[in-house]
C-alpha cells in the first residue's frame, strides 16, 4: 500500500499491468501548501473567472510541491464486483542533475496532514523522484555531455556520498584489480547517487547494486572499466540513470498511455499539480492548460460534481466532505426498488482501509472517491429509467448516465460551477450583487466593508470607485437592504449594471457630451444660415 522510492521499480511492472486491466483510476493528492499568503489578492473569490483563477492558482501550485499521491485502481470482476487495489506514493523532487527545486511550505497545511497523522520522515527520506519534460530534457544532454552532478546539499546526504568515497579510496589503494568490498546501508536514491561519483571520481571501479541497500565495488584496469560500461548489464546506462531519475514520472506516463478514465474529488488543483511537476511546466494560458489536460487524459470524472447532481435528484443529506459522502451512500437506503449498487472489495494488502478510517491520505481519500463514484452512478442510473436495471450494470452504462458531468470539474466559489474541459465554461448564477455607497466614512478598505458585513453573510468585496464596493455571494437575504436602509454612512442597494458602472457612466457622460455638441452644432449652423 505505502511505495517509497526504494520499492518503486520493483512495484512499476505490477502496477502497469493492473492499470491496464483497470476500468477506472481514481486519484488524489496531498501537498505542502494550497494558497500562497505572500501573494497580493490570491484567495479565491466569487469575482475570479476561470482564467483569473487559474492565474491565482498557478502561482501557487509553482511555489508548493506534492508530499503523497495516491492511486486507487478500480478493476471489474465478472460478479457485478469490483476489486480496489489502493496505493499511497510518498514524493519528493528529483534531485539528480538538474537545478536544486526549491519549494514553500504553508504552517498551516504541514499542521494539517500532521494533525492526520502524515509521516513527514517518509517525504523526506523515502519519497519517490519525478521531474517535468523540461527537467528530463536537462538531464538527458548533460548526460550526453558528461555534465551531471548531483544537487546533494543536505548535510546527511553530503555525510553518505563522504563516507562511501573514504571507505574506497582506502580499500583501493592496497586492492588488487578484480578484488571486490561492499557498501552497506543506503537507502532510496543514494544506492544510484554513490555509484555515479564513485565512477566519475575513480577510472579504475567498477560498481554493481546487489539490493538490500548494498552496492558491491570492485576494482578493475581502465580497459576493462570501458568493456563493462557499453555492456548491456551496466545498472548505471544513461538510459536507465533518466528512468530513475524519472521515478514517479515512468507511472504518469503509464496513466496517460492507459487513457483509462480518471477519477478525482474536487480535482482542479490537483490536476495542475500533475500537468506541472510530471507533463511540463504550467502555460500562462488558461484555454491551453485545460487542452494539455484533455489530451492528456480524455476522460476526468470528479465526484464533487456527480454528488451535487446526487443531491438534486435524490433524497440525499447536504454532506460536505468526501468521508461524509461515503457514509451517506454506504448507509442509506437511497435506492430500495433498484439492484444492489456493486460490491467493492479492497484487494488483500490493501485490508487496512476497510478497518479503519484514515482521512486525507491519499490512497484512502482516491479509494472513497472511486468507490463514491460507482455508488452514485449506480443510484443515477437506476433513477434514469423506469425500466428495470439489470443486476451486474457495465462501467460503460455508469459512464453513459455520468455523460452530462464527464470533463466538468468543480470550480470553488466563482465565476462557473465547473470547469469543462471538452468545450465552453458555462457561468453560474448568483444572486444579484450589491452595491455599497458610502458617505461620511473616509478610508474605508475592502476588509473593512468584508468585516461589517460578515456577520450577516459572507460576502466577497470588491471597490468599484472610491466610494462604491460590490458585494457578492452564493446566498443572502434580503434583511441585508432592511437593514442598511437608514445607516448613516452605507446606503446598500441591488447593482444594476447599466446604473452602477463607471464604465457605462463614461460612455453616457461622453454620449451626452457629443450629443450636446451635436446640437449646439446644428443649431450655430442653422442660424448662419438664417
Amino acid at each position: 500500500m505505502e511505495v517509497g522510492a526504494e520499492g518503486f521499480a520493483r512495484c512499476l511492472p505490477r502496477l502497469r499491468r493492473r492499470i491496464l486491466r483497470a476500468a477506472f483510476v481514481a486519484l488524489d493528492t496531498e501537498f505542502t501548501g494550497l494558497h500562497s499568503t505572500s501573494l497580493q489578492n490570491n484567495e479565491p473569490s466569487l469575482f475570479d473567472s476561470p482564467a483569473e483563477r487559474y492565474v491565482k492558482a498557478r502561482q501557487s501550485v509553482q511555489r508548493f510541491t506534492l508530499v503523497q499521491l495516491g492511486l486507487a485502481i478500480f478493476s471489474k470482476e465478472n460478479s457485478n464486483k469490483y476489486v480496489v487495489h489502493s496505493y499511497n506514493f510518498f514524493l519528493f523532487p528529483s534531485t539528480l542533475g538538474i537545478r536544486d527545486v526549491e519549494f514553500t511550505l504553508s504552517a498551516s497545511s504541514i499542521q494539517f496532514l500532521s494533525h492526520y497523522g502524515f509521516d513527514y520522515n517518509k517525504f523526506l527520506k523515502e519519497g519517490i523522484p519525478y521531474m517535468n519534460e523540461v527537467q528530463e530534457k536537462i538531464l538527458r544532454q548533460r548526460l550526453l555531455a558528461g555534465t551531471w552532478k548531483v544537487c546533494s546539499t543536505s548535510n546527511a546526504d553530503r555525510d553518505v556520498l563522504k563516507k562511501a568515497i573514504d571507505e574506497v579510496t582506502s580499500w583501493i589503494a592496497a586492492a588488487k584489480e578484480e578484488d571486490t568490498m561492499i557498501l552497506q546501508d543506503l537507502s532510496g536514491f543514494h544506492v544510484l547517487e554513490v555509484q555515479l561519483v564513485l565512477r566519475q571520481a575513480l577510472e579504475n571501479v567498477w560498481t554493481e547494486p546487489l539490493g538490500d541497500k548494498k552496492v558491491m565495488v570492485k576494482k578493475v584496469s581502465p580497459q576493462h572499466r570501458q568493456l563493462l560500461e557499453n555492456s548491456s548489464y551496466d545498472h548505471c546506462q544513461k538510459k536507465l540513470i533518466l528512468l530513475s531519475a524519472r521515478g514517479f514520472t515512468n507511472l504518469f506516463q503509464i496513466l496517460v498511455k492507459a487513457k483509462k478514465p480518471l477519477v478525482g474529488h474536487n480535482m482542479f488543483m490537483d490536476l495542475m499539480h500533475l500537468h506541472d511537476k510530471f507533463y511540463r511546466p504550467l502555460p500562462e494560458s488558461y484555454e491551453e492548460f485545460k487542452r494539455n489536460i484533455h489530451n492528456l487524459f480524455p476522460v476526468i470524472i470528479d465526484t464533487k460534481t456527480v454528488t451535487k447532481s446526487v443531491q438534486k435528484k435524490c433524497l440525499f443529506p447536504r454532506v460536505s466532505s468526501l468521508l461524509e459522502v461515503y457514509a451517506v451512500l454506504c448507509s442509506s437506503n437511497l435506492n430500495p426498488k433498484g439492484p444492489p449498487c456493486p460490491v467493492i472489495a479492497l484487494a488483500s494488502g490493501c485490508s487496512r482501509y476497510a478497518e479503519k478510517k484514515s482521512p486525507h491520505e491519499a490512497g484512502y481519500d482516491a479509494f472513497l472517491c472511486g468507490s463514491v463514484l460507482l455508488m452514485s452512478a449506480h443510484l443515477l442510473l437506476c433513477r434514469s429509467t423506469d425500466d428495470a436495471v439489470e443486476a451486474d450494470p457495465s462501467f460503460s452504462q455508469y459512464l453513459t448516465v455520468l455523460a452530462e458531468h464527464v470533463n466538468k470539474v468543480n470550480f470553488i466559489r466563482g465565476g462557473v460551477s465547473s470547469i469543462n474541459f471538452s468545450g465552453e465554461d458555462v457561468p453560474c448564477r448568483h444572486p444579484p450583487a450589491l452595491i455599497v455607497h458610502v458617505r461620511g466614512w473616509p478610508g474605508l478598505t475592502e476588509r473593512q466593508i468584508y468585516q461589517e458585513f460578515k456577520a450577516r453573510c459572507r460576502f466577497d468585496v470588491r471597490r468599484l470607485s472610491k466610494n462604491q464596493f460590490i458585494l457578492l455571494s452564493n446566498q443572502y437575504k434580503q434583511l441585508v437592504l432592511r437593514d442598511y436602509r437608514h445607516h448613516p454612512h452605507l446606503q446598500v442597494s441591488v447593482y444594476r449594471h447599466w446604473r452602477h458602472s463607471p464604465s457605462v457612466n463614461c460612455l453616457l457622460q461622453i454620449s451626452g457630451i457629443v450629443a450636446l455638441w451635436s446640437v449646439l452644432a446644428f443649431a450655430l449652423g442653422g442660424t448662419s444660415g438664417c
